[in-house]
């Protein structure tokens, strides 16, 4: 699939002291540069143009809108670094999902690993996977169109966690052309998947730093 970019519109900045950066991502954008001249255009370099000393700290999918934070010191990087190592980051996304969940809320509990045939793409397995949690809720459900507004707290933090959760949980997010069949992907122009909020204690003062962004679908 050719990568094709949205313009640069400037930065959408939540969040900035001497030590961190918080910005949304748009989806369709890559967090960092990927392989080849053809996929350089990506949230850090914008950032870097800004704040030529800003550091990677995690990133999101290409198709994943949302929250990113940078660093702005090695510091503060190897510091949030063993903070989302240590699960002391609290991270909530939005998505909207296939089918009308029946349930309220649950707890998903599938190892992931990557499916090496098809790569990118992830898989759940039992054996050689890695151990991935993911919390849910029904925020909204549509039963007349058949899908679900949900909010996700990952408590871990593995490549397309959760939208292989919620695929194995035969809810796939819609808008997904990595996971989904063609109903699901031609449900939505996007991956209706947005990185809503970010909570922890600041590296350097140990206040707590809560942010949110609003959510575009």
């Amino acid at each position: 699939m050719r990568y094709e970019p949205p313009p640069d519109e400037g930065l959408a900045i939540h969040y900035r002291d001497e030590h961190l950066l918080i910005v949304d991502k748009p989806a369709g954008l890559l967090s960092v540069p990927g392989r080849g001249e053809d996929k350089q255009d990506c949230l850090w370099k914008r950032v870097q143009r800004h704040f030529p000393q800003a550091l990677v700290v995690r990133r999101l999918d290409m198709a994943t809108s949302g929250l990113v934070l940078f660093a702005l010191d090695r510091e503060a990087q190897g510091r949030m670094g063993q903070l989302f190592g240590e699960r002391r980051v609290h991270k909530r996304y939005v998505a909207v999902v296939a089918g009308c969940v029946i349930q309220d809320d649950g707890k998903i509990d599938l190892p992931l690993t990557t499916d090496w045939p098809n790569r990118p793409r992830q898989k759940v397995d039992a054996r050689l996977g890695r151990p991935a949690f993911t919390h849910w809720r029904v925020l909204a459900r549509d039963a007349e169109h058949r899908f679900t507004r949900v909010e996700l707290l990952p408590l871990t933090g593995r490549s397309h966690q959760l939208r292989v959760h919620m695929l194995a949980l035969g809810h796939p997010i819609l808008g997904d052309e990595l996971y989904g069949d063609a109903p699901v992907r031609q449900a939505a122009a996007r991956l209706l998947l947005h990185a809503q909020a970010l909570a922890f204690e600041h590296p350097a003062s140990g206040e707590r730093v809560e942010v949110e962004s609003p959510v575009p679908f």
